[in-house]
Parts: structure tokens; sequence; C-alpha cells
């Protein structure tokens, strides 16, 4: 392609603007203004307040972070309406959704449709299933002891146990785990439930606190909208807001994670991918490859064997100790001077020649090549963990905003620029991380190389945003007092996050669409190809065009 306007014809996105991607300008143009004014830097038209970019951000969101007291507070007012709408005891509504999986509108369908037929299934009982004469004693179906009847205590089926039966019943079931929120009454086969106001009853404080936990988990884990922030110690939960596509969450807790896998956050990558990805880095296969790629089998024993330095004369490891030669791998006493000495073999080579060794060359080529290939993608995969990023925003907040708000004579709340460039930075290499796994299983040559041009450009813009926040803010951090400066430091920075932003987003959807704009054009490039040879080779290609770089042959 012959021209930037050309470049992005092909996506109908804006990538960016030229002065950024391409290293245009000076990265200390703010101490350059001749006339006191704020300086042009091409890419910032005006200065963007803060409270607008959050505002955006937030905009955006499609889930809502529940702390404990928030799940707690849901779970009540599920429980009081659907109390208040069958007219029921909040303990029997707390039944009815534990067994429908909290979902209110499942309950009051059941309940309407047949309503005996839900009272059976749930054991909600109407009526005893036993009868008992007033007066006398009962015997308790456990301990199998007389009691008085003010002694015993049952449930809407009757069957009568003493207090010390059922507080040791209880107690162990809660003990034995979640199933305690299903407990049915001690009698064998009886289907009556056992409610919360039994628990409240005759379990011991420690027991109260293990049963209202698993009560309170059993309203995120049965809900098919809310799901367990997974971080280590994290007790927030997060209610996902159907109708979208992106599924990335982030959590007060500052985790990031994909809601429909929760793996961490893998935007443009498809869960599928990621799973893909992370059974590879786990997998085997590639120590095979290994293993493959670098090492031969010994010709006795079928050990592994890496050969590191030094001759072709190699002998195996005890108790094998066979001695071969590494190249044609036959014993090595049919080799000396006349077969090319301790680093050559004359055998192997006239072999080679012959075809003897070009299947497992082949092989050994291959897995090479495999290996090689992978190492690539994962290294810089990894190098874009955003580990270092989250430390040095915490490290940021903590300490250098408080000390620049000293020196710069700002108070704290004007300098959220600071903060928003560091988020958008863990944002933007969390993307490129995994644009390595979407890149290593991009088949297509053509997507290929212009996605390789689209994750080029993302990396140089991001590292530009980087060092302006890391390195360029360290001038006024050392700074014996407030500069003029740092209004036109405040101006780049906000520019070059905003910027950043609208590219990654830009990058995400190309990306997530397949890269479809480039299957789009391709016929109407080859329709132009023609008219375009025939203009001067000497005229000027636009900054930054992919297609150039290939129109002759590159």
């Amino acid at each position: 392609m012959d021209s930037e306007d050309e470049l992005l014809g092909i996506h109908d996105m804006e990538w960016g603007e030229d002065d950024f991607y391409s290293g245009g300008g000076s990265d200390d143009d703010y101490n350059e203004s001749d006339d006191g004014d704020e300086p042009d830097y091409g890419f910032v038209e005006e200065e963007l307040d803060d409270s607008v970019m959050i505002a955006s951000h937030r905009s955006q969101i499609n889930y809502v972070v529940l702390k404990e007291e928030d799940i707690r507070r849901l779970q009540m007012d599920d429980i009081g309406r659907v109390s208040m709408v069958l007219s029921i005891s909040e303990a029997e509504a707390s039944v009815l959704l534990l067994h429908y999986h909290w979902s209110v509108s499942k309950v009051h369908d059941e309940w309407f449709a047949d309503e005996e037929r839900v009272r059976k299934a749930v054991g909600i009982l109407e009526r005893p299933v036993v009868s008992t004469l007033d007066g006398g004693e009962l015997t308790c179906g456990i301990c199998f002891e007389p009691f008085q009847r003010e002694e015993v205590v049952s449930l809407a089926c009757g069957h009568p146990f003493c207090s010390t039966c059922w507080t040791g019943y209880i107690s162990t079931t809660i003990n034995d785990g979640p199933g305690c929120l299903m407990l049915k009454c001690p009698e064998p086969s009886c289907p009556a439930a056992v409610g919360q106001d039994m628990f409240e009853k005759f379990a011991s404080k420690e027991d109260k606190e293990k049963y209202y936990k698993y009560f309170l988990r059993s309203y995120i884990e049965d809900n098919r909208k809310m799901k367990w922030c997974p971080a280590p110690g994290c007790e927030n939960a997060i209610e996902f807001t159907a109708g979208t596509s992106n599924y990335d969450v982030s959590c007060s807790c500052s985790r990031s994670f994909c809601w429909n896998c929760t793996e961490e956050a893998h935007r443009p990558v498809d869960c599928h991918t990621v799973a893909q990805w992370i059974r590879k880095n786990s997998a085997e296969s590639e120590n095979m490859n290994w293993i493959l790629a670098n090492s031969k089998p010994c010709p006795k024993c079928k050990r592994p064997i890496e050969k590191n330095h030094g001759c072709m004369h190699m002998t195996c490891t005890p108790p094998c100790k066979y001695e071969f030669c590494w190249l044609c791998l036959n014993a090595w006493t049919a080799h000396g001077e006349r077969t090319g000495g301790f680093y050559a073999c004359n055998r192997y080579e006239s072999a080679k020649q012959e075809g003897l060794y070009d299947e497992a060359e082949k092989r050994r080529e291959m897995a090479k090549n495999s290996l090689e290939r992978y190492t690539h993608y994962y290294e810089r995969w990894a190098s874009n963990q955003t580990a270092k990023a989250v430390e040095d925003l915490q490290k940021a907040q903590l300490e250098k905003l408080e000390k620049l708000s000293d020196i710069q004579c700002t108070p704290e709340s004007q300098l959220k620029f600071i903060t928003e460039a560091w988020l958008q930075i863990i944002e933007c290499r969390r993307v490129l991380k995994w644009t390595y796994a979407y890149g290593y299983y991009l088949p297509d040559h053509d997507k290929k190389q212009f996605f390789e041009y689209l994750q080029g450009e993302a990396e140089s813009g991001l590292e530009r945003l980087h060092k302006c926040v890391e390195k360029e803010l360290e001038v006024f951090l050392i700074a014996e007092g407030s500069s003029d400066n740092f209004n036109h430091f405040r101006t780049k920075l906000t520019g070059l996050t905003s910027i950043t932003k609208t590219y990654f987003e830009n990058l995400v959807k190309a990306l997530e669409n397949g890269l479809a704009d480039v299957d789009a054009t391709q016929g109407a490039s080859s329709k132009s190809t023609s008219s375009k040879s025939s203009k001067t080779k000497g005229g000027g290609k636009g900054k930054g065009s992919y297609k150039s770089k290939n129109s002759d042959g590159n």
C-alpha cells in the first residue's frame, strides 16, 4: 500500500496518531515552550478532565462487585420477597430457594403451578405424617428414651426427638459440610426439611458460623449470574450482566479475571484458546519437543542423551556405558582416523548423502522449529506479566503521589491522571500479553503479517506511555520546588493515556473480529494494484504502512 490513508482503509478503525506511534516529536517537548503556551504534541487537542475519563470507563462496566454485606442483603431480600408472596415463613422460604438454586422466578412458577407437588418435593409439609396423643410421654426417635411432651421437638412431620439428639444431629451434619443446607428429618425416609429456625435453636455458636457461611456461599455458587472472585483470600463476588460479549471483570481487590472461565482476564483471546495455551504451557509436549530437538537416543538402551560440547565420541551413563558416534550412532569401535577422527564422521556424511538419515533429521528439525516458535511466543507472553506494573502502581499511590503533591503544591485529588495512566498500563500489558497467545494460534499468513504490524505499533505506543509515567515523572519528584512544566507534563501524560487506551480498544475489537477487515479489503486491494504500480516509484509512502514493507518482497 502506498499511503497511510490506504492502511486505515483496511480496518475501519482509528489505530492512533502518526506522531505518537511513529515516534514523531521529542519526549521532552513539554520543556520547549517558547511563548509560555502549552505546546502542541500532535495527539492532544485539549486537556481531558480526569472525571470524564473515569466516568467513561465506568459507563462500560457490565458487572457489580459484591461484598459480604451486599450478598447478605440480596439474599435476605429474596427470602423476604418469597415469604411475602407465598405467605410462608422465612425459614420455609429459605428451604424453597435453596431447592431451586436461589431462583425467585422459578420458585414462583413452580409453586403457583402445583403447590402440593412442590411442598412434597421440597419437604414443606402442611400436616404431620404421624399423630401423637395429648399428654403422656413420647419416645425420642434417636436415643429411644422417654420424655415429656414439652421436652421433645418435632418438625412439621411430627416425628419426636429430644433436644440433646437434635443438637448432636445438627452439629454432625454441619461439620460434614454444605450438605447440611438440605438437611431432612432424622427419621429415615421422612422428606420433611430442617429449616433455618432449627439451626438457630440447636447449633452452637461455632456451628452457626459454619452454617451461615455455607448458607451465604450457596447464594453465589448456585446463582448463574454470580461467581466468587478467584483471588486468594478475597471474599468478594461478581454479579454479571448478561447480553454482552465482554467477560472481563475487575474485583475491588485489583484482581482482573474472565467471568466466563475464571482465568485471568484475557481479551482479545477467547476462553478456548486460553485453555489450549495454558494446557500447552503445562503439558509434557514441549518437553518432548526439546528432547527430540536437542538429544539423541542411545543406540543400545534408548535413553536420550544431550551433547553440549566436546567430540563425537559419546559414552552412555552406567549401567549401559555403550560407546558410539554422535553423528551416525554406530559403535565407536568402528571409528578412528580413517572415519574422520574425533570431531567428524565421514560415514555419517556419506550415509546422509544417500538419504539414510533424511527422515530422522527432518523430524529433529521440525521439532526444533516448533520448539523455537513456541519459545518465542512464550517468552514474550511471560515478559508482559502485569505483576510489576501493579507493584509500581501501589508504590506510586503510597509514596510518589503524596511526595509529588507536596513538591508541586497540588492536592492529590488533582493527580488522578497519574493513577489513570498506571491503570491503563496494567490493562495494556495484559492485552499485549495475550496477543502473543493469539499470534501463536493464528494460521493465516497474510493476517499474521498484519497482526504483527499492529502488535508492534501497540508495543511502541505502550512503551512511550510507560516511559512518560515512570521516567519523566522522576524529574518532578526530585525537584526542589514546584515547576511551571508540570501542567505541560499533565497534558502530555493525559493525552498519551487517552490515545493508548483508544488504540488498544480498537486492537482488541479487530482481533476479536478475526481481522475480518483484511479479508474484506483484499479483493479491493488487488483490483487497485495495477493502477498503483503505474505511479512513480520515487513517491513517498505513508508512515507505518504495513503493506509497503511487503510490496518489494521483504
